[in-house]
């Protein structure tokens, strides 16, 4: 009888079962999926400071478009635009704050109109490098900063690459020593500008898409661009003769997406920390990307065109450096923000150059080539 009680038992429940699954399976058969609504597909447009797909920058662009839209699953799609398809190239830090766009790719330091403090985003002469500036940014409040330099603007930043350290740059004449700076015209952004000019120089600010032809034509002596990655795609040896190092202006330059804030609080919280996540992955990859590709470049550089790679003198890069100081703390000086952002960015420096000084200083001295 128990087994009876039992079996019976049994067989009401699954026949309950049978008619419980039975009842799920027609709430999910295709006729009820398909009645339901797709899922909103959103289209963000990006506007870049660079020229259409150039190598590094305008392809990084690229990745991390691409990146959004494979971690969203197509949920948000984002169109590059190189500089001039859609804005010039100069005024992509307006297009993102009215919303014409809602993403922007450039470096910080093409805004100094908008703030003086923004420049301390993309590189500080004599300053910190890739690895430094990440480490500031991330950890060390630097981030937190960046954004409230923005937020009057209702721009978000974030870093999304960085450049390494740069080359000094182009040069149609030698540079033996300071006096060889005196009336030198040459395309150098941001504070780099400011110290040439302290240097007796005339700095230009000219977009990409502008520099061989300006180099060329005579219109500029000399021009810095990035590095030998960007420098051979340009064809700037074909300009000038003379390749400087290193990099004083740009030792680590910070390149950003920036986006609107409406539209990026309008987004869906794990859009929105997918486009935080792309961005973080791009800033790592690029850097990767030149690192490795620079190397390759110069070779080419050297070996095939014959290019005259030298070191600034000493006393040039010396008189420089003191230069440099003097405008960093003057721009500080100007408004409460801006001493804000550099007290920050100078006490993070100095520790981390306590850490480097017994690291990677000293490694890099003891391995030699």
């Amino acid at each position: 009888m128990k087994r009876r009680d039992f079996l019976g038992t049994a067989g009401a429940g699954a026949l309950l079962t049978g008619g419980v699954l039975s009842g799920c399976g027609q709430e999910s058969t295709p006729e009820k999926a398909a009645s339901a609504a797709p899922e909103e597909t959103i289209e963000w447009k990006m506007v870049t400071t660079w020229p259409k797909n150039f190598p590094g920058l305008g392809t990084g662009a690229n990745n991390l478009a691409r990146l959004i839209g494979e971690m969203s699953g197509g949920r948000l799609k984002v169109k590059v635009y190189g500089a001039k398809e859609l804005v010039p190239p100069f005024e992509v830090f307006d297009a993102v704050s009215s919303g014409t766009a809602e993403m922007g790719h450039g470096a910080a330091y093409y805004w100094k109109g908008k703030s003086e403090a923004a420049q301390f985003f993309a590189a500080v002469p004599f300053g910190m490098t890739a690895q430094e500036m990440n480490a500031w940014l991330y950890y060390g409040g630097g981030m937190e900063l960046w954004e409230e330099v923005y937020a009057p603007f209702g721009v978000v930043p974030a870093a999304a690459g960085n450049s390494g350290l740069q080359m000094g740059g182009w040069f149609n004449k030698e540079i033996n020593g300071v006096a060889d700076l005196q009336g030198l015209k040459m395309r150098i952004p941001g504070l780099g500008g400011e110290v040439l000019k302290r240097a007796g120089g005339t700095p230009v600010n000219l977009p990409g898409g502008e520099i061989f032809t300006s180099l060329q034509s005579g219109t500029i002596d000399a021009t810095e661009w990035v590095g030998p990655y960007n420098d051979l795609a340009f064809g700037l040896y074909k300009a000038a003769q003379y390749y400087y190092y290193p990099g004083w202006h740009e030792p680590g330059t910070t390149i950003e997406c920036m986006y609107n804030r409406q539209a990026f609080e309008a987004l869906p919280a794990d859009l929105q920390s997918i486009v935080s996540s792309a961005c973080r992955v791009a800033n790592a990859d690029m850097l990767a990307e030149y690192t490795a590709r620079n190397n390759t470049a110069l070779q080419t550089l050297v070996n095939e065109h014959n290019v005259d790679v030298r070191e600034f003198p000493r006393p040039v890069l010396d008189k420089l450096r003191t230069i440099s100081e003097e405008v960093v703390a003057e721009i500080a000086a100007q408004d409460a923000l801006s001493a804000k952002v550099y007290e920050s960015y100078q006490t993070f420096r100095k520790q981390v150059v306590a850490w480097h000084d017994i690291s990677e200083r000293t490694y890099l001295n003891v391995r030699g080539g």
